[in-house]
């Protein structure tokens, strides 16, 4: 992360703005193929113990797990969905420090002017 000497907080604003533009959709989570078993009796794929595979989405959302069953069609798609989001989440914790820093900033020379 380079920090910008004179940055203001409108400057951060942008730069996030910038950087996220190309980031859409974007989901946070963790996706997992899981085998299960199925319900019919003599299931040639159970009886090997290969049993049945599934992709699940698992989260968090207030503070609960969630898991939404995901056909196997749309796997790339919630894959390149949550690259995105790992993404968005690394640029919005570089944006935190180099906002704050502007703000703090922008606020010593605010102070520095009413003292002239």
């Amino acid at each position: 992360m380079r920090m910008h000497k004179n940055e203001s907080p409108a400057d951060v604003t942008r730069w996030l703005a910038d950087r996220s533009a190309g980031r859409w959709p974007a989901i946070l989570g963790s996706l997992s193929l899981r085998r299960s078993p199925c319900i019919r009796e003599n299931c040639q794929a159970c009886r090997s113990g290969e049993q049945h595979p599934s992709y699940v989405l698992y989260g968090r959302r207030k503070g609960r797990r969630f898991s939404v069953y995901i056909p196997e069609e749309l796997v790339p798609e919630v894959r390149r969905c949550l690259d995105n989001g790992r993404a968005l989440q690394e640029l919005l914790y570089d944006a935190a420090a180099r906002y704050v820093k502007a703000l703090k900033r922008e606020r010593q020379m605010t102070a520095e002017q009413s003292n002239d």
